[in-house]
C-alpha cells in the first residue's frame, strides 16, 4: 500500500472527493514532477544543449508545478477549493506544454518520450479531479 493511500486512509478529515480519483492525481503529479526533472537533466546531456533550452525550462517549470500541485492537493484540512481549483488548472497547463514540446523531442530522444508521457497522465489525472463538485 502506497504512503499516500495510507495518509488518505488514516487522516481525521474526509475529502470530499473521490478517493482513488485523489490517490492518481497527488501520484501523477509526483511522478510528473520527477519524470520533467529527469527530463530537463537528460537535455542537459544532450549534444546540442542549446537546441534543448525550452524544453529543459518547460520540464523545470512543469515539475515545479506538479510538485507545488502534489502538495496542495495532499491537503485535506480546511481545503480552500478555489485554490486548489487554480492549481490544478495551472498544473494541465504546465503539463501540455511541457508534454508538447517533450512529444517533439520523443521521437528521437527516449527520455523526452517518457517526460511527454508522464505530463498526459498528470493532465489527465488533474482534469478528472478538476471535474469533481466537492460537496463541502
Amino acid at each position: 500500500m502506497s504512503y499516500i493511500k495510507q495518509m488518505f486512509e488514516t487522516h481525521p478529515v474526509n475529502p470530499s472527493s473521490d478517493h482513488a480519483k485523489v490517490i492518481e492525481c497527488i501520484t501523477a503529479c509526483y511522478s510528473c514532477s520527477e519524470a520533467c526533472n529527469a527530463c530537463a537533466d537528460a537535455c542537459l546531456g544532450e549534444k546540442e544543449v542549446a537546441k534543448m533550452v525550452h524544453c529543459i525550462r518547460d520540464c523545470n517549470d512543469c515539475a515545479d508545478v506538479c510538485l507545488a500541485t502534489a502538495r496542495i492537493i495532499s491537503r485535506f484540512t480546511r481545503t480552500d477549493f478555489k485554490l486548489a481549483g487554480a492549481q490544478l488548472r495551472a498544473c494541465i497547463q504546465a503539463c501540455e506544454s511541457c508534454g508538447a514540446i517533450c512529444s517533439k523531442h520523443g521521437q528521437t530522444m527516449e527520455h523526452c518520450r517518457v517526460c511527454a508521457e508522464a505530463c498526459r497522465r498528470c493532465a489527465e489525472a488533474c482534469q478528472s479531479l478538476l471535474a469533481e463538485k466537492p460537496t463541502s
